[in-house]
């Protein structure tokens, strides 16, 4: 069974969504402001958590970064379209997904399910063992691990599965609405700022200058790739 964390300090929007997640692998729990989501996060084991950005006493963002102290748990941000800033701050200091209010129902079960796929998948240590290496930079898929010069850095579910395609297919570019599409299983709307700061991201842990990537490496005007033989 799934728990999965619903914060939002406006009760309706709490209740539409345990509506469209009702499912009986699902367990639902509930928090009304970020204080309320830090206390069940650390006295529960949470699967996933779908988090408001706007709210009273301490909002999403400040609850995200405190969350990730701790935790990669998916975190999938519900926002406003007048929120774009927001949106990418949220991505920048972990989010891995967001979703614009007022929310499609299909929309929400699909990105759910997406993420808690790709989380358990991380942590599962059953799949196929494949270790994956470039430069000081080694994957294992099989111990979901990524080591930098033989160190562990912990990556979010969607760093790990951004990285893990780049290295799987060293010097191919792929366009931000490739990556989009192959990470989050979904149509590419909003993809270039989304996909940007995950690469952001993935440099600010695994290079030593983020600004001269030698890894992970932009095409201007095409997308990212992972250097080959480096």
């Amino acid at each position: 069974m799934y728990h999965i964390l619903i914060c939002d300090d406006e009760r309706d929007i709490v209740n539409a969504l345990k509506i469209y997640l009702t499912d009986a692998n699902y367990m639902l729990y509930e928090a009304y402001n970020g204080k309320e989501a830090l206390r069940i996060v650390e006295k529960e084991e949470i699967h996933l958590v779908l988090m408001d950005i706007m709210m009273p006493e301490m909002d999403g963002i400040e609850a995200m970064i405190k969350i990730r102290e701790k935790s990669n748990v998916p975190i999938i941000l519900l926002t406003a379209k007048s929120e774009d800033t927001d949106k990418v701050l949220g991505l920048t200091v972990g989010a891995d997904d967001y979703i614009t209010k007022p929310f499609n129902p299909v929309e929400v079960s699909a990105r759910v399910k997406s993420q808690l796929r790709r989380y358990m998948q991380l942590g599962a240590g059953n799949q196929k063992d494949q270790a994956l290496k470039c430069g000081g930079i080694e994957l294992d898929d099989k111990e979901k691990r990524v080591l930098l010069d033989g160190v562990d850095v912990s990556l979010t579910p969607t760093e790990y599965e951004i990285l893990k395609l780049l290295m799987q297919h060293p010097g191919q570019v792929f366009s931000p609405k490739e990556i989009y599409q192959k990470i989050w299983n979904d149509l590419p709307y909003g993809s270039e700022n989304t996909v940007a700061v995950h690469i952001r991201h993935l440099r600010e842990k695994l290079e030593i200058n983020p600004a001269e990537p030698r890894y992970l490496k932009v095409v201007w005007g095409q997308g990212y790739k992972m250097e080959k033989g480096r």
